[in-house]
C-alpha cells in the first residue's frame, strides 16, 4: 500500500486507520502530517509475516486499552535500514540505528518514535506469533525494547536474511517455499535471541542444527575466494566434526562441497558476463573465487552450463551488443 495514491493532506489519516485496522489498533503521530508519506507491503510465510516500512518520521504507541481492543499476540523484531527509532517498553528503552534489530511484544504497552533527518525511516518487521517461539516469554522480555547490533554473531546472519526477504517482495512463492522460508526465519530468530540470552542450548536440537546451517552457509559465502575453503576447513571453524557437518548436510538439496562449487560458479559467471570486465582474464576471475586451477575451473563450467567460460563470455558480450 502506498500514501502516494491519496490526496496529500489525507494521507496521514489514511495510513494511521489502515495501520489500526489491518496492523493493530495504534496512536499515530506526526509533527508534520501535512507532509507525510507512507509505504508499506507485507509477505505472508506461512505462520508468520515480514512487512516493509518506509515512511515519514512518526511516533507510534500502544497503550492498555488498545491492547484489550486488538492485539495479534505477536513478537515483532525489526530490521532498521535508514532513519532511527527509539523505543520504550517493560521498563526498557532504547535507541537504534541502521543495521540494528530491536524486538517488541504487541501484548504489552510500547511507545515507539522513528526519527529520520532529512530523509525517511526504512525498516524490514518480521511479525512472529508468540506460539511459534521455543524460547520462554519471561526470558524474552530481558530483550524487549534492547538494541541489538546486526554487525555480529547471528544477529549479523539474520539480518542478511532479513535483507534478502526485503528483496524478494512482490515475488510468487509456493506455499511450501513460503512455509521453508517462515521455518527459517523463526529458527534464525530464536537462535538470535538465544545467543543474547546465553541460552542457546535451551534451543530444541532441530532449531539449533537450522540456525548452525545458517552459520554455516554464510561461511562459505564470505569465504568463497580461499582455495583451502573444504569441508575439513569448515568443520573445523565450526567446532564439529566432518561426519557431522555432512549429516547437517544431509537433508538439504546438495551437499556442502556441491554447494561450495555452485556458488563459486555462480560468482564466476556473473563477471564473465559483466562488459566491464572485459579485460579480466579467465583464469584469473577463477583464481579469485577459489578454484584450484584452469582446467578444473573449465572442466566444472562446462558440466554446469554446457559451454567453456570463453565460449559463454563471448555469448554474453554479443548479446550485450544487441540490447544496446
Amino acid at each position: 500500500m502506498s500514501s502516494g495514491e491519496v490526496p496529500a493532506g489525507e494521507r496521514f489519516d489514511w495510513y494511521a486507520d489502515i495501520i489500526s485496522r489491518e496492523v493493530m489498533p495504534t496512536a499515530l503521530s506526526s509533527e508534520r502530517p501535512a507532509d507525510f508519506q507512507g509505504e508499506a507491503a507485507v509477505l505472508d510465510l506461512g505462520e508468520l509475516r515480514v512487512a516493509k516500512f518506509d515512511l515519514s518520521p512518526l511516533r507510534s504507541r500502544r497503550t492498555p486499552a488498545m491492547i484489550r481492543r486488538g492485539d495479534p499476540e505477536q513478537y515483532q523484531l525489526a530490521l532498521l535500514r535508514q532513519g532511527a527509532t527509539s523505543m520504550s517498553q517493560h521498563r526498557n528503552e532504547c535507541t537504534v540505528g541502521p543495521g540494528d534489530l530491536m524486538l517488541w511484544d504487541t501484548s504489552r504497552p510500547s511507545d515507539n518514535a522513528m526519527r529520520a533527518g532529512t530523509g525517511r525511516v526504512r525498516a524490514t518487521v518480521l511479525m512472529l506469533p508468540r506460539t511459534v517461539m521455543p524460547l520462554r516469554s519471561q526470558r524474552l522480555d530481558q530483550l524487549l525494547a534492547r538494541r541489538i547490533p546486526g554487525d555480529r554473531g547471528m544477529a549479523a546472519i539474520l539480518a542478511s536474511f532479513m535483507t534478502s526477504l526485503d528483496e524478494v517482495h512482490g515475488s510468487p512463492f509456493e506455499p511450501e517455499a513460503s512455509r521453508r522460508l517462515g521455518s527459517a526465519a523463526v529458527d534464525l530468530v530464536a537462535a538470535c535471541l538465544a545467543q543474547h540470552l546465553d541460552s542457546e542450548s535451551r534451543l530444541p536440537s532441530e532449531v539449533r542444527a537450522q540456525a548452525l546451517l545458517q552459520r554455516i552457509n554464510a561461511f562459505i559465502e564470505h569465504n568463497l575466494g580461499d582455495p583451502e575453503l573444504n569441508p575439513s576447513a569448515i568443520a573445523a571453524r565450526h567446532s564439529i566434526s566432518v561426519r557431522s557437518l555432512h549429516q547437517l548436510f544431509r537433508d538439504q538439496e546438495e551437499s556442502v562441497q556441491a554447494r561450495i562449487r555452485r556458488r563459486r560458479l555462480e560468482q564466476c559467471r556473473a563477471e564473465l558476463a559483466r562488459p566491464g570486465l572485459g579485460a579480466h582474464r579467465v583464469h584469473a576471475i577463477a583464481a579469485r573465487w577459489g578454484f584450484s586451477g584452469p582446467v578444473v575451473f573449465s572442466r566444472s563450467f562446462r558440466e554446469a552450463y554446457g559451454l567453456s567460460p570463453t565460449e559463454f563470455r563471448a555469448l554474453s558480450v554479443k548479446e550485450s551488443c544487441t540490447e544496446g
